[in-house]
């Protein structure tokens, strides 16, 4: 049994565990570090833009873990998986009988796809979650006839933007599509998008103002208080776009507040029967199973650490969790600090890279008996993204999340060129949603952390027609 030593142990090689690697490259380069992964292909991030000082865009690419020892000198890779944790004297043990002993060690073990009931019964059932699971995706596609779409956060959605000559069945829980992200009238405006799409005749670019005051019998906007999603990393599905079945059909049926029932292999023409819970059944090759992620949590520790609600390994501010030394970070934890008010936790690429930058400075501070503060991105819930073709970004309470009924949402929607909804609360903006490129992050997120008062401004702070960004910037 091999044994190693070092002051920093990290362990995962995705996005939370190569930026806590890349982290203390630069905070203590002249230390050792080790990190575990169970694949010699780590995420990393690159092509970094700032929209304002909390909003960030990136891509994520895979590339082979012995690149990150470029970066930092002292690295060890150890391609295993974590066995068992023992805290007290500060060693670990992998699957493969290798020990470490640790100063401190930060756990970025992911989260795994929650999949559909009958998954273990039929290689037909497919999450989509890592690079390998894309690539039998790939496969399926080429002679795909019809698939079913189980889901509606960014994956279920991104599927059915990017695949092309299949049928598809999307089947989801809630009244309207991407539920996950955004509110019934941008899920409007996504579907206008591809039934309607614009052309040079038919621009399509009428601008719609509105506002709506909401009171307790309104139940127009879902307050997804629940919300997973998957970490793939932004632009995943550009794989898919240049996969395509020649002889397949384009069509898709969107089938609204229902779930699987069941899944069964059959003889007939199609290889899979899904049952739906309104009684209704469909046929398909294969089905996308994209119904979020949960902790991956498959270690041993002689001491319980605490769990989330969730089932993530309970974190402070720091990302520590109840053991002393014990760090956790990405989709393997659970924010359990007292959230700043337009901040709050949902399992995205982006926070995982944000609480892996705070976990690796944290560490850093231990060693080295430096004090630590939390990092400036904890103070505004932010997520840049894709979806149907249109940049995304969502910023504070988009959804109303926790501000009960009292509150406004003011919108301009341009058919085929933008959405644009604001959460205001007392005259003050909570929440935005800002779908195409509406050059509005900085103002918005200026008017969020600021909670200046716009009840003087009226409607006419989204009025296409008044530059109300020399007002703010």
């Amino acid at each position: 049994m091999s044994c190693l030593n070092s002051v920093y142990l990290v362990v995962g090689g995705g996005i939370a565990g190569v930026t806590c690697v890349e982290s203390l490259a630069i905070l203590h380069p002249e230390e050792s570090l080790v990190l575990i992964t169970a694949s010699s292909l780590v995420k990393n991030v690159s092509n970094v833009s700032f929209y304002a000082k909390t909003i960030v865009k990136f891509d994520v690419n895979e590339t082979e873990a012995t690149s990150l020892q470029k970066i930092h000198p002292n690295l060890k890779i150890v391609y295993d998986s974590l066995k068992h944790i023992d805290t007290t004297n500060k060693i670990v043990t992998t699957d493969g009988g290798v020990q470490i002993q640790y100063k401190v060690i930060c756990i970025c073990t992911g989260g795994v796809p929650r999949l559909l009931a009958d998954s273990n019964k039929s290689k037909r059932i497919l999450g989509i979650r890592d690079t390998e699971s894309v690539q039998e995706f790939q496969e399926r596609l080429k002679n795909g006839r019809r698939m079913v779409i189980v889901g509606n956060g960014g994956i279920a959605s991104e599927i059915v933007h990017a695949t092309r000559g299949i049928q598809k069945v999307w089947v989801i829980r809630d009244d309207y599509i991407s539920a996950t992200f955004v509110d019934p009238g941008a899920a409007e405006f996504f579907q206008d998008t591809f039934k309607h799409p614009a052309t040079e005749e038919n621009p399509n670019k009428n601008t719609i103002l509105r506002r709506h005051v909401f009171t307790e019998e309104d139940t127009v906007v879902a307050l997804n208080k629940n919300l997973k999603s998957a970490a793939l990393g932004p632009d995943w599905y550009r794989k898919l776009e240049n996969i395509r079945n020649e002889h397949g059909q384009q069509e898709l049926e969107i089938i609204y507040k229902v779930e699987v029932k069941s899944v069964v292999e059959t003889d007939s023409e199609y290889p899979l029967k899904i049952e739906l819970s309104n009684g209704r059944t469909v046929d398909c090759d294969f089905v996308i199973s994209a119904t979020g992620v949960e902790p991956a949590i498959s270690f041993t520790s002689d001491q319980d650490l605490e769990k989330g609600p969730d089932g993530g390994l309970s974190v402070n501010e720091f990302q520590e969790t109840n053991v002393k030394d014990v760090f956790a970070a990405g989709d393997v934890a659970h924010a359990a600090w007292e959230h700043a008010p337009h901040w709050f936790q949902l399992r995205l690429w982006t926070q995982a890279r944000h609480m892996a930058g705070m976990a690796a400075k944290a560490m850093h501070a231990r060693i080295t008996k430096e004090e630590v503060l939390q990092d400036f991105c904890f103070e505004l819930f932010t997520h840049c993204t894709n979806l149907f073709g249109y940049r995304v970004v969502l910023l504070g309470k988009y959804n109303g999340q926790g501000l009960g009924t009292d509150y406004e949402i003011l919108l301009r929607v341009t058919p085929q060129l933008e959405y644009i909804k604001f959460v205001l609360q007392n005259g003050r903006l909570q929440g935005a949603i800002l779908i195409g490129e509406t050059d509005l992050e900085e103002m918005c997120e200026n008017l969020i952390l600021d909670q200046i008062d716009l009840s003087p401004f009226g409607d006419d702070i989204l009025n296409p027609d008044i530059d109300i960004d020399d007002y703010f910037d």
